[in-house]
């Protein structure tokens, strides 16, 4: 017998999201441009990765690589001062749907992953919606 592989939700707005570097979770914010829903929510494509406006703060940052992270634990004498967070997204979302489009570009699906230029990694905890497969 041969099993099947699980499928990957489709990523709508209000997807809650979790960054490695942050201390709070986000909620993706999709807007209705892409014209695609999936159960009745705006449909994410790679390009939803913009940040304040897709990537909302993920409360306070602890990478040293974000510069306000580092100047504040350099002024503690080197005991890590985390900051709040500023996204810093500047690549789409991987690796995207390999066979639904939403919009311009590939479908985000719940195993796609987004990295801030501070070192974090972006991933979907909840993809918005439970009914819409994408592979």
């Amino acid at each position: 017998m041969q099993g099947h592989a699980l499928m990957a939700k489709l990523v709508v707005h209000g997807a809650m999201l979790k960054c490695s570097m942050g201390n709070a979770p986000s909620q993706l914010v999709v807007l209705p441009a892409n014209a695609v829903e999936g159960d009745n929510a705006p449909a994410a494509n790679i390009q939803d990765m913009k940040p304040n406006l897709n990537i909302l703060p993920f409360g306070l940052c602890m990478s040293v690589m974000n510069p306000q992270v580092a100047a504040a634990t350099s002024l503690a004498m080197g005991v890590l001062t985390p900051q709040p967070c500023l996204p810093m997204t500047t690549a789409p979302w991987v690796p995207g749907s390999t066979s639904v489009i939403v919009g311009s570009g590939p479908a985000v699906s719940d195993s796609c992953m987004l990295l801030c230029q501070w070192g974090g990694q972006i991933q979907v905890q909840v993809a918005g919606q439970t009914t819409t497969e994408v592979d």
